[in-house]
């Protein structure tokens, strides 16, 4: 029993590790500058993981292979064990990963704590049940201020505005597709009308939580023009499984003629 226990051991070892050489799932492509970094911590890390467990499992399944018919040392009780051994793998273990969070905490500042470089697109992003909503300021370079009295899905003022008092207000974009143009930073500033929500685009490998009563950013620049899918990776109640939206990703003079179309409908 012992053996075969070792033996169940080994081959769900090596299973995992042919997965992870074979990795049939994986990423799909990456379309932002910082995907690459992102994408490099992951393996990292996946790497270092997969070695400690191939490490802890596979002396697990020696020792049980070793001593399985050794009824002398199983009859003598428990030992002292190394404690010089102990300590140093708790170390190594604990450098390990210390390392890969200081280096990930890297890579995560650079799209959330870095300031923005001139010619930023900014968008406000808004999360409510069950959507997703993007604002853009007009030709003032302004976001309106937001009237929570005022916020009625039904006649279309989602955020809130007041465009006949508010001058900043009058030329502000609402739209339900987030559409940025190819190569240009973007700065997402990210609010939530109700409950916690999580923006999420796989392509560009961010995610970011929207708060009620907050307002967090982060940073993006596209590289590659497409339509890619937005969704709401925080359990937000029973509609959750439906919140999503798309990030179009256009040419500069595409999105000069998308501003120009929305700025005509609102």
């Amino acid at each position: 029993m012992a053996r075969a226990l070792a033996a169940t051991i080994a081959l769900i070892l090596l299973t995992t590790c042919g997965l992870f050489v074979v990795h049939p799932w994986w990423f799909p492509s990456a379309i932002s500058a910082a995907a690459s970094s992102i994408d490099h911590q992951f393996a990292v890390t996946f790497i270092v993981c997969l070695i400690l467990f191939a490490l802890a499992q596979g002396t697990m399944a020696w020792f049980v292979w070793r001593y399985s018919g050794d009824r002398q040392s199983a009859g003598m009780g428990g030992g002292r064990g190394n404690a010089r051994f102990e300590r140093a793998w708790a170390a190594v273990v604990t450098v390990l990963f210390v390392s890969l969070g200081v280096v990930g905490y890297r890579v995560w500042a650079r799209t959330t704590l870095q300031g923005s470089p001139p010619g930023t697109l900014r968008v406000e992003v808004w999360g409510e049940q069950f959507a997703w909503y993007f604002r853009y300021p007009g030709p003032d370079g302004q976001f309106g201020p937001v009237h929570p009295d005022l916020m009625n899905d039904g006649t279309g003022n989602y955020l809130g505005l007041d465009r006949d008092h508010d001058a900043a207000s009058r030329d502000d974009i609402v739209a339900a597709t987030l559409t940025v143009p190819v190569g240009q930073p973007v700065e997402l500033r990210m609010r939530s009308k109700d409950v916690i929500h999580s923006f999420f685009v796989r392509e560009l490998r961010i995610k970011q939580d929207a708060i009620p009563g907050s307002v967090s950013a982060i940073h993006f620049t596209a590289e590659r023009a497409g339509q890619y899918e937005i969704v709401c990776s925080e359990l937000c109640g029973l509609g959750h499984y439906k919140m999503h939206a798309d990030l179009d990703v256009v040419t500069a003079d595409e999105f000069q003629e998308w501003l120009v179309r929305q700025s005509q409908s609102q």
